[in-house]
């Protein structure tokens, strides 16, 4: 386990959630957080927290020039990175035969080619300082639960990609983790959970149905980086499933045989209530619908 201390951290998506409550306690472990996203205020509130050493870029993920304007400002301050969790994530609720194309699409933007993004942005850093890069995936990837295809497409993507990173870099150098968590009560899953029709759709299925201590998850998340873990599990059950993750498919389809189809129909009739709209706007971390703000977890 290597001491953080001195240790520059960029964390994407770090003004709420997740990433702005592992940030505040890697900061507790002396290490200098390098935080980027949106919503200036609240990143600027998270860097207040995390000490004088912490820095702030506001940047998105699906805008190449931003970021890598964040990544270099980094870079500059610090004159190196060491770790980098690519963190930022949206999630939309909705079948895909009702939903917005431009919502489905948006969420992939977002959390797969923004971790795509991030990594092709920091990756010489991360060759220099021979560091470790943690990929935020989700149970979603393993657990496929209806009315979140695109999130499940773009998570599935991200343990792909780390996966495929870990080979390609272990030779030099650079230590590569995918982490994989169910519902963790964040302002994104409480979005989700308040959806007229999905969050019961999601309480509903066996596994996706209790929703974990923010607290709990950042305890393992770092664990993960002081360690420099290939994979991190919130909880450690998500790992089993992994063995046998070929059976959940079959699980999934019998458990919501009788569900799905409510479901389908509420969520037409949501869409004709609210207009389109109701399938247009992804939830980010602080619960918010602007698609064009939610780029964070």
């Amino acid at each position: 386990m290597r001491p953080l201390t001195g240790q520059v951290v960029l964390v994407t998506g770090a003004s709420r959630g997740i990433g702005a409550a592992v940030a505040r306690k890697l900061a507790q472990d002396g290490a200098k957080l390098a935080l980027v996203g949106l919503e200036p205020d609240e990143l600027k509130k998270v860097a207040e927290d995390c000490g004088p050493d912490a820095g702030w870029w506001e940047a998105d993920v699906t805008d190449v020039d931003s970021l890598q304007a964040a990544v270099e400002g980094v870079a500059e301050r610090y004159g190196r990175i060491d770790v980098v969790m690519a963190n930022a994530g949206i999630a939309a609720p909705g079948f895909t035969r009702s939903m917005d194309p431009k919502a489905w699409e948006r969420v992939l933007d977002v959390n797969l080619l923004g971790v795509w993004r991030t990594v092709h942005l920091t990756l010489p850093y991360l060759l220099q300082s021979k560091g470790y890069l943690l990929l935020v995936s989700s149970l979603a990837a393993i657990v496929h639960i209806p009315g979140l295809a695109s999130y499940n497409v773009a998570k599935a993507g991200v343990e792909a990609m780390g996966d495929t990173l870990r080979p390609e870099l272990k030779h030099l150098g650079v230590r590569v983790g995918v982490a994989h968590m169910t519902f963790v009560d964040t302002d994104m899953v409480r979005g989700v959970d308040t959806h007229p029709v999905f969050g019961k759709v999601r309480t509903g299925i066996p596994l996706v149905g209790k929703t974990y201590p923010l607290e709990f998850a950042v305890t393992k998340f770092v664990e993960g980086i002081r360690k420099r873990s290939r994979t991190v599990h919130v909880p450690g059950w998500i790992g089993a499933l992994k063995v046998v993750r070929w059976v959940l498919p079959h699980v999934i389809e019998a458990g919501s045989r009788f569900s799905i189809p409510k479901a389908d129909a509420a969520a037409l009739a949501d869409i004709q209530a609210r207009g389109a709209e109701a399938s247009s706007r992804p939830t980010g971390a602080g619960g918010q619908a602007d698609a064009a703000k939610a780029a964070r977890r």
